[in-house]
């Protein structure tokens, strides 16, 4: 039984407490027919009751059994009402209900957790998060893909798309549509999505924003998709550099929010309390020991990812070892080119140019080197929003590459196997940086200007 039935229950039987109350009083009055009708509403709610706890816990509970004699009770005091004192009626009828309620009590409870990922590639934010909720044993733990949108540029939704297809194989996944969130009220809702309506190049579906969650879950809890590199508190600089992560639909409705380190924890606290205040939020909104509680630094389950991911367990493409092998059997080294969203909105045609002297670069070291190129996976939807007169070029640039065949290209929603499976990073500054660190692999950046 879940802690919500379980409430449901409890908040009938406290109504069926006022009801012997009105009953006794009524019957004092030797008002006999309005009691006769209060006992009838009794138990045809106790009925019900019966019926959703063997629906819950099966057949032959010893709550259920109460009830029934409850039912017998009913009937046996309507019969007699006027031969019989009202509080002796009152105390008969609390003395099985209460029975009925306190074993109702004692039914043991499962949490319900589910999981709402909207982009496989994003799924490691979640993934170490879900594995031990699967584990415990008093728990049920769903993921539950999401479906979303491209975004036109007049802010309009546009195509929509649906990645459940492309979880890893020891993810069991649940079909949105099979899974109905108001109904299941599940105990805890984890989130990586904080945008709602605020996202200009893609959004999930309205019912699916973090202020609608909210309704269907006691706790809705959001982990950031994305780990930065790590700033301390008093560097203003840095921080105004990503402050806007900090003041999102996402946090300001989530109750729980985990970021990856006590410091980054002090800093969303921080600028969330001065955003709050900037938009003359209510109190309950600055109210820092409130955010502390709220906002916890336990760390990114992307990291845990990269840490309990072994190269040897990998499942390399046929396609990828035809580029990697050397003729000997041996490795070439595998370079990670990680090319950005921000990259492309900050420099227009030069980010074109750059990958072009890129690839020109590693093609000719092709016999040693592969080259293991992963754009974002929102920049062809970014590309046609915000830059549409670069589209038709990059995707010719695309298409060139992966026709050539001397390069990986990985459009998968599996980001941490390109870690894992890589000698070194090279690209835009990311947060995608902070995670390749962690392997303790070499990191480059790379810069526009430099061709």
């Amino acid at each position: 039984m879940r802690k919500f039935q379980k409430q449901q229950i409890m908040d009938i039987f406290k109504e069926i407490h006022v009801v012997h109350q009105q009953s006794r009083d009524r019957l004092a009055a030797a008002e006999y027919q309005t009691v006769r009708n209060l006992f009838a509403d009794c138990q045809e709610t106790v009925i019900q009751v019966g019926e959703y706890i063997e629906n819950l816990e099966g057949e032959g509970t010893e709550a259920v059994a109460y009830l029934e004699q409850y039912c017998e009770k009913l009937y046996h005091l309507s019969i007699q009402l006027e031969e019989i004192s009202a509080q002796k009626a009152y105390k008969s009828l609390e003395g099985i209900l209460l029975k009925a309620e306190n074993a109702v009590a004692h039914f043991p409870v499962r949490r319900e957790v589910v999981f709402l990922p909207y982009k496989a590639s994003m799924w490691d934010s979640l993934e170490s998060v879900y594995l031990a909720a699967r584990e415990d044993e008093e728990c049920d733990a769903y993921v539950v893909p999401i479906p979303y949108y491209d975004k036109n540029a007049d802010g309009s939704l546009g195509g929509m798309h649906y990645e459940g297809g492309e979880y890893p194989d020891n993810i069991e996944i649940t079909y949105y549509e099979d899974y109905d969130l108001e109904q299941r009220h599940p105990d805890v809702i984890y989130i990586h999505n904080p945008y709602d309506q605020c996202n200009i190049v893609t959004s999930v579906p309205e019912r699916y924003f973090s202020r609608n969650l909210k309704k269907c879950t006691d706790c809705l809890v959001y982990i950031p998709y994305f780990v930065l590199n790590e700033i301390e508190p008093d560097d203003q600089a840095a921080i105004d550099g990503m402050k806007h992560f900090c003041f999102l639909p996402g946090i300001i409705w989530a109750d729980k929010v985990i970021v990856q380190s006590e410091n980054m924890r002090q800093i969303y606290i921080n600028e969330f309390i001065k955003a709050a205040k900037e938009n003359e939020m209510p109190e309950e909104y600055t109210d820092r020991k409130k955010l502390e509680e709220k906002i916890l630094g336990l760390g990114s389950p992307k990291l845990d990812k990269v840490h309990n991911t072994r190269k040897e367990d990998l499942e390399v493409p046929k396609e990828w070892r035809k580029i990697i092998e050397k003729p000997d059997g041996t490795w070439k080294k595998i370079i990670f080119y990680n090319t950005t969203i921000g990259a492309f909105l900050q420099n227009d045609e030069k980010m074109l140019e750059k990958i072009k002297s890129v690839f020109g670069t590693f093609k000719e070291q092709q016999d040693e080197v592969a080259l293991l190129w992963r754009p974002h996976p929102l920049i062809p939807s970014t590309i046609k929003t915000m830059r549409p007169e670069l589209w038709t070029e990059y995707e010719k640039l695309v298409q060139e590459y992966q026709k050539e065949g001397w390069g990986i290209y990985d459009d998968s929603a599996d980001m941490d196997r390109a870690v894992i499976l890589s000698d070194a990073y090279y690209g835009d500054a990311s947060s995608v940086v902070k995670v390749y660190q962690e392997t303790g692999k070499p990191v480059m950046i790379q810069n526009v200007e430099v061709m």
